[in-house]
Formats: C-alpha cells, sequence, structure tokens
C-alpha cells in the first residue's frame, strides 16, 4: 500500500482515536461511505480516521464537521454483510498522517492532502525495552486479556516501545482528546513517559 508523502486520501471523521496496528469495527450504511469502501477495495488503497473536534458523525443537512488534523492510515482487513443488509468492516492503522489541506469533494467526503509519519507507523524496527517499562508491559497484558480486547485480535509484541505506546494509548480508559494527545506526540519514549503520568493519576484518583 502506498505510504508516500504528501498523498490526497479520503478521511472518515469519528469519535475514536486509532493508532498504527489498531484495529476497528465499523459499521457502513451512508452512501458515500459504501462507495469509498468499494473504491478501496478495487484498488487496494485505504482511507483516513481522524478524530472529530466538532459535529457528529453521521452529517446531517446545514451541519459541519470538523476534525484534528493528526490521524491514522487505516486498511480494510475483513468485512462482512449483516442480516439487516449494513455492511461491516474491520480495519487497521497502518501509520500516522498529518494533514496539511482538508476539503469536501463532490461526492460528500472529506478529502485531505496528507504527509505520513517516518517512524509512527507499522512495520519499523522495534525498539527493545528495559526493566523499567516492567509495570507497563504488565497493564498491557492485563488489558490484553479483557474479552472486549480479545476480540480485536491484536498482535502486540510486548519487547517493542512503539507498540507498548500504541496499544496503551489506544486501551488505557482516559478520554478521546487525551488519546489524540498521545498520538500527536512524535517521539516513542515521549509518549510512552506521558501514559505513565495517565496511569498513576488514575492510580491516585482510585485511591
Amino acid at each position: 500500500m502506498n505510504l508516500e508523502s504528501p498523498q490526497n486520501i479520503f478521511l472518515f471523521p469519528l469519535r475514536v482515536v486509532m493508532f498504527p496496528g489498531s484495529r476497528l469495527d465499523l459499521q457502513i450504511f451512508e452512501r458515500r461511505y459504501l462507495d469509498l469502501v468499494s473504491q478501496c477495495m478495487r484498488n487496494d488503497a485505504g482511507f483516513g480516521v481522524c478524530l472529530l473536534r466538532e459535529g457528529e458523525e453521521v452529517v446531517r443537512r446545514a451541519s459541519r464537521q470538523t476534525i484534528h488534523r493528526t490521524g491514522t492510515y487505516c486498511k480494510i482487513v475483513d468485512w462482512d454483510q449483516l442480516d439487516n443488509g449494513l455492511l461491516v468492516i474491520s480495519v487497521e492503522g497502518l501509520a500516522k498522517f498529518r494533514i496539511s489541506d482538508c476539503w469536501q469533494g463532490d461526492g460528500g467526503m472529506l478529502e485531505a492532502t496528507v504527509n505520513f509519519s517516518d517512524q509512527d507507523r507499522t512495520g519499523k524496527d522495534p525498539i527493545p525495552l528495559d526493566d523499567a517499562y516492567n509495570a507497563l508491559v504488565d497493564l498491557l497484558q492485563n488489558l490484553e486479556d479483557h474479552p472486549m480486547v480479545e476480540q480485536k485480535n491484536l498482535s502486540i509484541n510486548y519487547d517493542n516501545l512503539w507498540d507498548l505506546g500504541w496499544r496503551l494509548g489506544e486501551l488505557i480508559p482516559i478520554e478521546v482528546d487525551e488519546k489524540q494527545q498521545l498520538l500527536e506526540i512524535d517521539d516513542p519514549w515521549e509518549r510512552v513517559s506521558a501514559i505513565e503520568k495517565l496511569v498513576a493519576d488514575m492510580a491516585n484518583e482510585a485511591g
């Protein structure tokens, strides 16, 4: 899949934050998104998932959407047709991107010119962990054992700083705006340090 920068891609604004390696199931029923899925599957292409800043996931007449300008480029890895006719797709995050320009296309889809991160993407060389991260690794293993997380069938390298930051950023119970802030951090050590602080704050509040 082409991850060269800059590139024009379609955007899927949602109330979720995806990281590289994240998996998400989406029910598709709007005509514009059905067309997008069809086009992506035909051309072996993906689309960008961005967190909504304002507006609703389903666009209504006279409403508007504004989005955060850092998101994650995703590929479709599975799909299914439900009994009610709705299409369900499973997508997986590939790489972080930043938007340099954004507009609404003729078909009503948001489109953007983006630059992909050279580092925040799957397939990069792992950064081995030392013992200082054992507590966070234990936390991630506990989160992975949760039935809701098990269903995602995530592939986690527990000796890779990238995976540790991505998966904890995705799975710890914090607000989506805080997840977005974690996604926007470029340095993997800084991201994990920010997660450590968030986890400590949650522990203090619970105590």
